[in-house]
């Protein structure tokens, strides 16, 4: 099975707010088994728009990933931040299929070939 996961982008405008916020969230992730894959951290925009904060928190299943959103718990949590941040907030499925075949790679037209 898949595992769930949220991808969450956030500029924060109240510090205090999202302090309290980020204190309260972590029972409704024990909860429903999110783990913190990314909490902030460097980062580089390499492409698109970037916000300040990143985070991605994983989940046993896209099952549980959506239950925690969904959850009186969390959501509680949510109301602490009471407009603290502006956040674009994904709750995915993973993907556990095949992944690329990896092969050497050709020498580049002109060079020596040892």
């Amino acid at each position: 099975m898949a595992k769930g996961f949220w991808i969450v982008r956030v500029d924060v405008s109240d510090a205090e707010a999202y302090k309290a916020y980020a204190a309260a969230n972590g029972a409704a992730f024990a909860r429903f088994g999110g783990r913190f894959l990314v909490r902030g951290g460097a980062f580089e925009a390499v492409a698109g728009q970037a916000r300040a904060r990143n985070v991605i928190v994983e989940f046993p299943s896209y099952d549980d990933a959506l239950a925690c959103w969904n959850s009186d718990l969390y959501q509680s949590a949510r109301a602490l931040q009471k407009g603290g941040a502006e956040a674009d907030i994904l709750v995915i499925e993973g993907y556990d299929g095949p992944q690329p075949v990896v092969s050497e790679p050709s020498p580049m037209p002109g060079t020596a070939s040892e």
